[in-house]
């Protein structure tokens, strides 16, 4: 977001050979999508905006390129492909929890027995109030991590009957919002995030076996127009309610206006085939590009932290009389502007993290491959 496809198709599915899975490999058009989703999820987090979801569900698209480069890893043992991915995974997030769990206890916070989920984020990680801009942005890895978790039985439904799956997806968010609301806790929390990003994980299976390249455009667009014309209503028909129309507070809407974005980027790679090879031609945007998928982990983990940190660093610069008459200190582009400087940082001070946890050597700036994870 496979291995050789095993489906049932329906009457919509091309009478015809089936697609060969991508070979494994470097996909510039899924390196793009992967780096604009985390420059979203910053400006998200600097600026606030409650439209940004709508012009671009950047968790949506993650999950399903992270659904997609799993279904390819599982045609290995599946106890490997789990294994490797929660090693990829879990040194980054305990590098980074040190400085966060340092923080907050400095600060005077007791930790529980739940403490437990800062070693496997299997639930979210507690934490106190002061440190919950840094730490909240968790239950992404903690989705991540269940969904690699479940991913071998998932795709071996997915196989039996693969668009009846891919639709039935999104019965699970449809129930717990109108039948049954799961508790308000850890075990709550989890199945929602599950529930609503379901459809997108599947549809990076589809992606990978081959499914949604065998499926008629007559078939697509009107399903995939249909669920982003849905969720796009039920965010604006229920703004009274959840006090806004963000995507991130309302987990119906964010379920179906990501699925069927996701579906249209994922169809559109399918059927076009593009891998945006000519991406190679601008060599900075390139590296800059290269650096964000070998780093995606580091620039999730640390941005709300340079973010923070940009705040008093700002301040200090309104002492500086020239930075004062000259820069707009006030702005918050200009935070953004910081805080990506900082986030640069972080890539450099802790990036090499990554690569200690996928068992390559250490480098301040990676100079080609794509992480295997992705945000």
């Amino acid at each position: 977001m496979g291995a050789h496809s095993r489906t049932h198709t329906t009457g919509a599915v091309r009478a015809a050979d089936p697609v060969r899975p991508e070979p494994a490999g470097r996909d510039r058009y899924f390196d793009a999508l992967r780096a604009v989703a985390l420059v979203r999820v910053v400006a998200y987090h600097t600026f606030g905006w409650a439209w940004a979801g709508l012009v671009f569900p950047s968790m949506g698209v993650m999950f399903g390129l992270a659904g997609t480069l799993m279904a390819r890893s599982l045609q290995r043992p599946a106890l490997t492909v789990i294994r490797g991915r929660v090693r990829r995974l879990l040194p980054p997030f305990w590098f980074w929890g040190v400085f966060v769990l340092a923080a907050m206890l400095l600060h005077g916070w007791m930790p529980g027995r739940q403490v437990v989920y800062w070693v496997v984020p299997l639930g979210d990680p507690p934490g106190d109030a002061w440190g919950e801009q840094a730490w909240e942005i968790l239950w992404y890895l903690r989705t991540y991590l269940w969904f690699v978790l479940l991913s071998p039985p998932l795709l071996r439904v997915f196989r039996l009957a693969p668009v009846p799956v891919l639709l039935a997806s999104l019965v699970p968010v449809l129930a717990f919002r109108f039948v049954w609301q799961p508790p308000d806790d850890r075990l709550g929390a989890a199945l929602w995030d599950l529930a609503t990003f379901l459809c997108c994980w599947l549809l990076g299976f589809a992606h990978q076996e081959g499914v949604l390249a065998r499926l008629r455009p007559a078939a697509v667009a009107p399903l995939a127009l249909g669920a982003l014309a849905f969720g796009g209503w039920y965010a604006f028909a229920h703004q009274a309610e959840y006090g806004t129309y963000d995507l991130d507070e309302n987990p119906l809407a964010q379920a179906f206006w990501s699925a069927g974005f996701v579906a249209l980027l994922m169809y559109a790679k399918a059927r076009s085939r593009t891998d945006f090879a000519g991406l190679v031609r601008f060599r900075r945007l390139d590296r800059l590009v290269t650096v964000f998928n070998a780093r995606a982990v580091t620039i999730y983990l640390w941005h709300e932290i340079a973010l923070i940190l940009a705040v008093p660093l700002i301040d200090r610069f309104w002492d500086v009389p020239a930075f004062e008459a000259y820069l707009p200190l006030d702005s918050q582009w200009f935070m953004f502007g910081v805080g990506w400087v900082l986030i640069a940082v972080f890539v450099l001070l802790c990036g090499w993290v990554e690569d200690v946890a996928a068992r390559r050597q250490p480098r301040l700036l990676p100079g080609g491959g794509t992480a295997r994870m992705g945000p």
